[in-house]
């Protein structure tokens, strides 16, 4: 048990200091001896959390600077030391800790039913204060959960629109689709007009998970039956979107001179912000890429086989806490600070991201300044999240990247690819 778990009582805020509050107030606090345990009165807490910048000048390293100056400053005897890793290395850095018997207190990843199962962490009712609780988006609190337990705390949250580049549709004479039929037909347009990707399919190992997710949704499935709560990956729905998808888009060379099982999203991106794709999925940091690239754009829900798709896909990232190391009450009371309303909509302004919190998504959706993220928030209410309360979800996903590109290769069977990652799930959950 870490030293100073008794020593250091909890203490509940009637008014949290904000990193803007703290600005405003002059307070500055001394960060030399953060990662050092002084005294009995003095507890360290270690946060491993991922960055969310593109550049060394909006790193996540900054905000959670900014944000533990202000922490520290009114709360003496407690110390927090943040280390940040890109996306790329986070998991793996923090599951190295946990083998090696040396987990942080805290740790901002992107999933969390693997440790949950291990009995590893904090029950986010041993955590957080009620009013903080009741505060986070419901639904992305219950995709939290194993077993009904809330273990997996939302830190982020996306969801995805289709993007179609303006320009290029207004050359073509094309209004934005709303079904699939008429997103095949601008497709056409485009192509004909010499577009080099009509439609983007990101069906790389990166993140095909995502695009794999938001055409299934589309199609009237997805990775799980709602209401059995069973993987059900080569449903009758699931089979026909992708035979759509193969006879319709790819095999019709609508896709662009990269197969589908080749492109990441980060290519697929890139190409959009370049002028090179009419559409693609994109989530909201999508925006500011395109926008300092000049390219002129539109956003639209994805279109669906009669009409605009009722459900979308939704994204959360999860923050963590271990029990190893004993600081449930140290580690309370900075995470209801870190969830304060003006804290959450600095980080989700930052980094073009939506807040996880009911207070900060009001203001959100009211906010001039946010106007361009309103439609992702409206999209995050009608949104689906991966099933990452089920440890089967690592392996399944692991899967779709691996194979789904092959879904639609030439050659390719839809229904016996969906099959092999419904024997994949099937395994997994065996196995759990």
């Amino acid at each position: 048990m870490g030293v100073g778990r008794f020593c250091v009582q909890r203490r509940r805020r009637t008014g949290t200091i904000t990193i803007a509050a703290a600005s405003v107030l002059g307070l500055v606090a001394t960060l030399g001896g953060c990662g050092l345990t002084g005294g009995s009165g003095e507890v360290t807490l270690k946060l491993v959390a991922a960055d969310y910048g593109d550049s060394a000048a909006n790193s996540s390293q900054k905000y959670w600077d900014k944000l533990v100056e202000a922490y520290e400053e009114e709360h003496a005897g407690v110390h927090v030391d943040v280390t940040v890793y890109s996306w790329n290395d986070v998991d793996a850095k923090v599951k190295e800790m946990v083998d090696a018997g040396n987990p942080p207190d805290m740790a901002q990843i992107g999933a969390y039913a693997d440790y949950a199962a291990k009995d590893l962490l904090y029950e986010a009712d041993d955590l957080l204060s009620i009013p903080v609780q009741a505060d986070l988006v419901a639904q992305l609190a219950d995709a939290g959960q194993v077993n009904g337990v809330q273990y997996g705390i939302p830190f982020a949250s996306s969801t995805r629109l289709l993007f179609y580049n303006k320009t290029l549709f207004q050359k073509a004479g094309l209004n934005a689709p709303t079904t699939w039929q008429e997103l095949a037909a601008d497709a056409e347009a485009l192509k004909a007009d010499g577009v080099k990707y009509p439609y983007a399919l990101p069906l790389g190992a990166e993140e095909a998970q995502a695009e794999t997710m938001q055409w299934l949704l589309s199609g009237g499935g997805g990775y799980t039956d709602a209401e059995l709560g069973t993987y059900s990956i080569d449903s009758t729905e699931n089979v026909a979107t992708f035979n759509w998808l193969k006879n319709n888009l790819v095999g019709k060379g609508l896709t662009g001179p990269v197969t589908p099982g080749r492109l990441n999203r980060a290519e697929a991106f890139s190409a959009f912000a370049a002028g090179d794709v009419g559409m693609l999925n994109g989530h909201p940091s999508l925006m500011q890429m395109a926008a300092k690239k000049g390219v002129k754009f539109g956003m639209v829900p994805m279109p669906g086989r009669e009409g605009p798709t009722k459900v979308s896909m939704g994204v959360a990232d999860w923050m963590t806490a271990f029990k190893q190391n004993g600081h449930a009450e140290q580690v309370g009371d900075f995470l209801d600070f870190v969830y304060d309303k003006e804290n959450v909509l600095d980080f989700s302004r930052e980094y073009d991201l939506l807040p996880v919190t009911n207070s900060a998504s009001t203001v959100m959706s009211g906010a001039p300044q946010d106007a361009d993220l309103k439609p992702f928030l409206e999209q995050l209410a009608l949104s689906e999240l991966y099933p990452v309360g089920r440890t089967s979800w690592a392996a399944v996903s692991a899967g779709v990247k691996k194979r789904i590109g092959g879904a639609v290769a030439s050659g390719g069977s839809p229904s016996a690819i969906l099959g092999q990652l419904q024997a994949t799930a099937s395994r997994a959950e065996s196995a759990e």
